[in-house]
């Protein structure tokens, strides 16, 4: 994985007079250059957006970015391990609620496609879809948006139009889907969410920020679109299991990767089962004769 060069790990950066960012030291394959926390506000009062991962440098990081003022929340978007693990240790030192996301412990299940739950994630409130938190000249409203896991919430800065995606929009890649928590319908359903709505901005977890929004919702809903239509053409030749569709329609990804694909292809084929689409005959996948094109009934 190429990363780009010089990049400002453990650092401030203030990308917007409400907004700075601070990245961990914790690139990979599932984080790009690492997982970024945001910051707002320039008052008395802050906010903390996705902490990340529980380092002692990217910690410290935070805090001294966060300076003399007092963290008012610490807000998760979702409990993968590269977003919500330093939760907790952030808390004991500054006293701070967690508020966001709800708890979600799953075990692995088939190869892994992202990062793992984390297990130590405890929130002190909840919020539902339209819920606030509000500090000093700012106003954070959470955006119910499941699909990459249930949980999962988008936070909205009212007063920029900014929106902090977590891991449902990214620039530098598609989300991962990952059954039996990930579900392709629902993670559709909240990019149709976000298309309705006029943010002016994207700030996701990993990866550059997303400056034309709008634009990029509509590409990526046409490329799942376009990825379940590969589905169903694999399957006009007759039954089939997920190993023997991933390679031709993952052509050139190096075969190490196979496995994680599959996952997003079981994700298409829940849904198009749950539509009545396809079937299933233990680990063969089938057209349902006489059923509708699914391709053309996704809203």
């Amino acid at each position: 994985m190429e990363l780009p060069a010089d990049l400002p790990t453990g650092l401030a950066e203030t990308i917007e007079p409400l907004v700075r960012r601070v990245l961990a030291g914790n690139p990979s394959p599932f984080t790009y250059t690492g997982t970024q926390t945001y910051v707002v506000g320039n008052g008395p009062d802050v906010a903390v957006i996705d902490p990340g991962p529980a380092d002692e440098d990217h910690i410290a990081a935070i805090l001294a970015t966060v300076g003399e003022a007092r963290i008012a929340a610490i807000m998760c978007t979702h409990t993968h391990r590269d977003h919500s693990p330093a939760a907790a240790p952030l808390k004991a030192r500054s006293g701070a609620p967690i508020v966001g996301c709800a708890p979600l412990i799953l075990s692995d299940e088939g190869p892994r496609a992202d990062e793992a739950f984390d297990t130590t994630y405890s929130p002190d409130r909840v919020l539902t879809d339209g819920e606030r938190v509000s500090g000093t000249g700012w106003t954070i409203e959470a955006v119910a948006t499941p699909g990459h896991t249930s949980n999962h919430l988008c936070l909205a800065l009212v007063e920029s139009g900014a929106l902090f995606t977590g891991d449902h929009v990214m620039g530098w890649s598609t989300s991962v889907i990952s059954p039996p928590d990930g579900d392709m319908a629902a993670y559709m359903q909240s990019l149709a969410k976000l298309q309705e709505r006029s943010d002016r901005i994207y700030y996701p977890a990993h990866g550059p920020a997303v400056e034309n929004p709008a634009q990029l919702v509509r590409g990526m809903m046409g490329h799942r679109k376009q990825r379940e239509r590969q589905v169903l053409r694999q399957l006009e030749a007759g039954p089939q299991t997920i190993p023997a569709m991933v390679p031709d329609m993952y052509k050139g990804i190096d075969a190490r990767l196979h496995g994680a694909a599959g996952r997003s292809v079981l994700a298409h084929l829940i849904d198009l089962e749950h539509r009545g689409a396809v079937a299933r005959d233990g680990d063969l996948w089938r057209l349902v004769a006489g059923a509708p094109e699914a391709a053309n009934s996704i809203s």
